[in-house]
């Protein structure tokens, strides 16, 4: 999970392994996760900045905030012109889940679903919302928007190495640590997701074979 930003551009890159369940299931309350979002999207904020953007109001963002801070999630800075205290995340990348302690491997996988389904329904609004705002975004922007679906056919290994080319790729432009950014950038939102198809056992089952299939070409 990683986010861009231009508000604290050129950031150390640090990239957090979250496994408490008590943490993950704090990130799992809508206001939280959406919270923390627009910290690692946009920088230090105020709870007042925040509540603008997340409809709350800024004393209900302030508790919220300071719950993600006993997690070490976000910490508090230095005011600018000596009035509210901004806040700010405590990383420029989030990973979930990943532990070697079995002992706690299914609460935290439950923890982390919640926390996964959540972040679905908030991409799939932000979708929505740039779609429907599309007639209004410049025209360069506009041309440069990706909606775009792929149905590969691959093995679990080239999966795994095309993510990390792709992680490759992508890292330089995070906002949070990127220090070359041009004067005309903004704020760009890229998600990738993928995985086994739903279908793709099944489909295997059903015509007898071991080995899941997909369509090789792109949608």
């Amino acid at each position: 999970m990683s986010f861009t930003s231009d508000g604290e551009a050129g950031r150390p890159e640090v990239r957090r392994a979250v496994t408490d369940v008590r943490a993950l299931r704090a990130l799992a309350h809508p206001l939280r996760l959406a919270l923390l979002n627009h910290l690692m999207t946009f920088g230090a904020q105020t709870a007042s900045q925040c509540a603008e953007v997340v409809g709350s109001t800024a004393s209900n963002c302030s508790y919220h905030l300071r719950s993600l801070a006993r997690f070490g999630l976000v910490e508090s800075v230095d005011p600018v012109d000596g009035r509210e205290r901004p806040w700010r995340s405590t990383a420029t990348g989030l990973q979930f889940g990943a532990t070697d302690d079995q002992a706690t491997t299914l609460g935290v996988d439950s923890a982390e679903r919640l926390l996964v389904e959540k972040q679905i329904d908030d991409e799939a609004n932000l979708t929505r919302r740039a779609v429907a705002q599309r007639d209004e975004t410049p025209a360069g922007w506009r041309d440069a928007m990706m909606l775009s679906g792929y149905a590969l056919r691959m093995t679990p290994e080239e999966l795994r190495a095309l993510g990390e080319k792709l992680d490759a790729l992508i890292r330089p432009y995070i906002g949070l640590t990127r220090t070359d950014a041009p004067a005309d950038s903004d704020v760009v939102e890229l998600r990738l997701n993928a995985y086994l198809h739903p279908d793709a056992l099944r489909t295997a089952a059903a015509q007898g074979r071991n080995t899941p299939a997909t369509k090789d070409d792109e949608r």
